[in-house]
C-alpha cells in the first residue's frame, strides 16, 4: 500500500506547511505591533517637542503626520494578517483532521499485512 504511504507523507507535510505559514503570519503580526508601538513613541515625542498635539494645526510637526499616517496603515495590514491567521488556522485544522484520517488508516492497513 505505498499508495497510502505516500498519502499520509503529503498529508503531513500540507500540516507542517500550514504550521509554518501560520508561524509565519504571527511573527509579521508581532513585527507590526511592535513598529506601531514604537512610531507612536515617535509621534509623543515629536509633538512634545512642537507643542502641538492636534493633527489638523497647520504647524504640527510633518515627521509626527507621516509617523501617524505609517501607524494607521500598519494597523490595517495588522487586521488583515490576523483575517488571514483566522482563515489559516481553520485551514490548518481541516489539513490536520485530513492527516488524523489517513494516518489511521495507514496503521489500520499496515497492522492488516502484518496480521496476514
Amino acid at each position: 500500500m505505498k499508495s497510502r504511504e505516500s498519502l499520509v507523507r503529503l498529508k503531513e507535510f500540507q500540516v507542517n506547511e500550514k504550521r509554518r505559514q501560520l508561524q509565519q503570519l504571527q511573527s509579521m503580526v508581532s513585527e507590526f505591533e511592535r513598529m506601531t508601538k514604537e512610531l507612536e513613541n515617535q509621534i509623543i515625542v515629536e509633538e512634545k517637542k512642537s507643542g502641538i498635539n492636534d493633527p489638523n494645526h497647520f504647524a504640527y510637526p510633518t515627521f509626527a503626520k507621516a509617523a501617524r499616517q505609517r501607524a494607521d496603515n500598519l494597523q490595517v495590514s495588522i487586521r488583515e494578517l490576523r483575517v488571514q491567521q483566522n482563515a489559516l488556522e481553520q485551514n490548518l485544522e481541516d489539513v490536520e483532521a485530513d492527516y488524523q484520517r489517513a494516518a489511521a488508516l495507514e496503521e489500520r492497513d499496515s497492522g492488516a499485512r502484518a496480521r496476514a
